[in-house]
């Protein structure tokens, strides 16, 4: 899944829990303005939560994301999307959002078909009054007026009710609204909301008219009178609403009481809640198969200058590839430029292989290095497209960019195969011990009899043997250069 969805998951979830919380204790209440405003900015603030991670236990070594495979399938069609899945929820999404544009779309050219068709007329506050010889439905959209020229002649209350609406601005609640339904098509309380927002903001435009001395009573008649209408406008705000029984309920409502305001602090708790659940907290992570022990660091107090190397875990503002997280981009990146090498395949070399770069302050990767290998040939390639890579985006501490350290994981496996490392093992006669050296192929490991490199173990003659000794990592390499890369044994013959 995308980041881009995963940010759309989590912000729905936000806007569910909020818009519920609306539904099942505000919604009944007289307070329209304060409903209307909390309810946009709660809006707003669904949006923005997603964007805040919380961690209290970084990785000391952060491997993001999915690790790199390549098949051997995908090697041999040089196809970079052969290795990907099909990305379905990418797709459903898109065409989710175009449907509803698509119908967004026609409501305003419905709309504006109607308002071009009538004599418009500008009034002294510059609203915009059109008169329509067709019976259409009044509404307002904008500073935009539309009306009957009956109804204009024969109820002047509806003017007034549509004016309540373009000077409490309800046109950029709706275009805020229709942005999120774009975004949200598929939260069904997203649309349930949108409803009870126009239907907050007839109960505001009621309320205005009858507070201009106008009989309530009478009032009430005419929204009967004009219920059954042509509902053809669903973006702007009309005159004859479909929730007619809850409006006249609501001008027939007592007045809430005040205390009953502070019953929208009670979702806060719920919303903390939610960024927790969000945002999990990190464990520390130690690969299975290393053998050294990876301790957490600590951030340094003190700001490092430009030439210190910073692990990934404690940069503040991490370095990001193609604007994206490294886990995901840079992970598709590398898969898309790895090569099975035909040699390596043939002798059925595969494995998982770890690597270390430094991004610097101008985004460069330098110092690419393996860490651990499993077969020169894979390990080349690895290294050869990491080195490759194009400029990051740096990582910054106190807001100046820093040199960051990145370990990162690349798997090779062949179809069908496991993609555990062998292990080269050494069984000397007559002891219950075994010598090895972990997570390196066998036919990789360098083996030395007094002092000079034999081509394989079945070149050893065990009874022969005084002693072995076994060197790894940084120490075989010491001693043995590259070659000693995937571990040294060191067979010394008994003496004559």
């Amino acid at each position: 899944m995308t980041p881009f969805l995963l940010y759309i998951g989590r912000s729905s979830l936000y806007l569910a829990l909020f818009y519920a919380f609306f539904l099942l204790v505000m919604r009944r209440t007289t307070f329209f303005r304060l409903n209307r405003l909390l309810l946009l900015a709660g809006t707003v603030a669904c949006f923005l939560l997603p964007l805040l991670r919380l961690r209290t236990v970084e990785v000391p070594f952060l491997m993001v994301g999915s690790l790199t495979e390549v098949g051997a399938d995908s090697a041999l069609t040089d196809d970079p999307s052969a290795a990907s899945p099909f990305p379905y929820l990418d797709l459903l999404y898109i065409l989710g959002f175009l449907a509803v544009l698509g119908w967004t779309a026609a409501a305003m050219v419905r709309m504006y078909r109607t308002i071009r068709k009538g004599a418009s007329t500008r009034l002294e506050d510059g609203t915009k009054l059109v008169l329509t010889e067709a019976d259409v439905p009044s509404f307002s959209w904008g500073r935009t007026i539309v009306m009957s020229r009956k109804d204009a002649e024969t109820n002047p209350v509806i003017r007034l009710h549509e004016e309540a609406h373009i000077r409490k601005a309800h046109t950029l609640d709706i275009l805020l609204f229709t942005a999120v339904t774009l975004v949200h098509w598929f939260n069904p309380l997203v649309w349930i909301t949108l409803s009870e927002l126009k239907l907050l903001h007839e109960y505001e435009a009621d309320d205005a008219v009858l507070n201009h001395g106008i009989d309530a009573t009478q009032y009430q008649l005419l929204l009967v009178r004009k219920a059954v209408g042509d509902k053809r406008f669903t973006l702007a705000n009309g005159f004859q609403h479909a929730k007619l029984k809850n409006r006249i309920d609501m001008m027939l409502q007592a007045p809430s009481s005040g205390w009953k305001r502070l019953s929208w602090l009670a979702i806060l708790p719920f919303l903390a809640g939610t960024m927790f659940l969000c945002n999990p907290v990190r464990a520390k992570v130690v690969s299975a198969d290393l053998s050294e022990t990876v301790l957490t660091e600590t951030v340094p107090a003190v700001l490092p200058d430009t030439t210190t190397t910073i692990p990934f875990a404690n940069v503040e503002v991490k370095p990001t590839f193609n604007g994206g997280d490294a886990g995901t981009n840079f992970s598709k990146w590398v898969n898309e430029n790895l090569k099975y090498p035909q040699a390596a395949k043939d002798a059925g070399a595969q494995g998982r292989i770890l690597l270390q770069f430094t991004v610097y302050p101008d985004g460069s990767v330098r110092d690419t290095r393996v860490l651990r290998g499993v077969n020169p040939d894979l390990d080349a390639e690895a290294l050869r497209v990491v080195s490759a890579s194009p400029d990051w985006t740096p990582g910054y501490v106190k807001g100046e960019p820093v040199k960051v350290t990145y370990t990162f994981p690349v798997i090779f496996q062949l179809s069908g195969k496991k993609t555990e490392p062998k292990t080269a093992s050494i069984h000397v006669t007559g002891e219950a011990n075994d010598v090895f050296i972990r997570g390196a192929l066998a036919d990789s490991v360098l083996f030395i009899l007094d002092g000079k490199p034999v081509p394989s173990r079945k070149d050893i003659n065990l009874e022969t043997i005084e002693s072995i000794q076994v060197l790894k990592d940084e120490k075989a390499m010491e001693k043995y250069g590259e070659k000693g890369r995937y571990g040294v044994i060191e067979f010394t013959s008994k003496k004559q």
